[in-house]
């Protein structure tokens, strides 16, 4: 059976859920088994009320710039249909499902919350158990994966998706398929990657020269061996160059 898998960030308008801070963008990027399918959900949202100036100096996102986007109540069914029956992989889980539990409270009284729909997998504490005592957050993951996110001067929910399917499929045994061509190569789940061709030498390529070694290297190479015969009974290199030449 496909793993569907949708790796999901939110940008707010404050960070207390407590105090009535809502959703102002959401950002989904799809994983089968695995593999980015290319396949998206990104909606910027009318959040309703003022959004506080620290979160604007995380997001830059403005009041005036979602004038005419629509709210979380026109975009939710949607939505919800993206994300319905998948595993969500999301930084810091609590946070995130936390003000889209809080939106679909506010549809209708009784209505379904996050794990009633998915799945979800906290990609902050999964980090946590694997690098104890380190720093988490999602720029020094990058860097310990080296995943390039250079193009992230600011937090955007789509491409911090984007760049959080890489972490994770690094942090669980490798990314098979961003930027390997179109058939995703490798095995999903083997951490191997190949290139996606392999481009024949030139023909007017000029030959490489071939350097000898002297008979004054032969005999200093001869000298460390015996050495080594000395120590080991055998050294390794004579049993793959029985002559031991090199």
């Amino acid at each position: 059976m496909d793993r569907r898998q949708i790796v999901l960030d939110t940008e707010t308008t404050g960070l207390e859920v407590s105090q009535g801070h809502r959703i102002i963008e959401i950002g989904c990027v799809e994983l089968l088994n695995r593999r980015v399918t290319g396949r998206h959900y990104h909606q910027y949202l009318h959040p309703e009320r003022d959004i506080d100036a620290g979160a604007m100096e995380v997001h830059g996102i403005t009041l005036d710039f979602l004038l005419g986007k629509p709210t979380f109540q026109q975009a939710a069914d949607e939505f919800i249909e993206f994300i319905r029956g998948s595993e969500l992989v999301i930084h810091n889980a609590p946070f995130d499902v936390g003000f889209i539990d809080a939106e679909l409270s506010r549809l209708s009284p009784g209505s379904e919350a996050v794990r009633d729909i998915c799945e979800v997998t906290d990609t902050l504490q999964m980090a946590r158990h694997k690098h104890p005592g380190q720093r988490n957050n999602l720029d020094a993951l990058c860097q310990r994966y080296e995943i390039d996110n250079t193009s992230r001067s600011l937090h955007g929910a789509l491409l911090d998706a984007e760049i959080l399917a890489e972490v994770y499929l690094a942090m669980t045994g490798g990314q098979t398929s961003l930027g390997l061509g179109a058939d995703g190569a490798g095995t999903p789940g083997s951490g191997m990657m190949q290139a996606s061709t392999i481009r024949p030498l030139p023909a007017n390529r000029p030959r490489l020269a071939v350097l000898r070694a002297t008979p004054e290297e032969v005999e200093r190479h001869e000298q460390k061996l015996r050495e080594l015969d000395q120590e080991s009974g055998e050294a390794l290199w004579r049993r793959a160059s029985p002559q031991g030449q090199l």
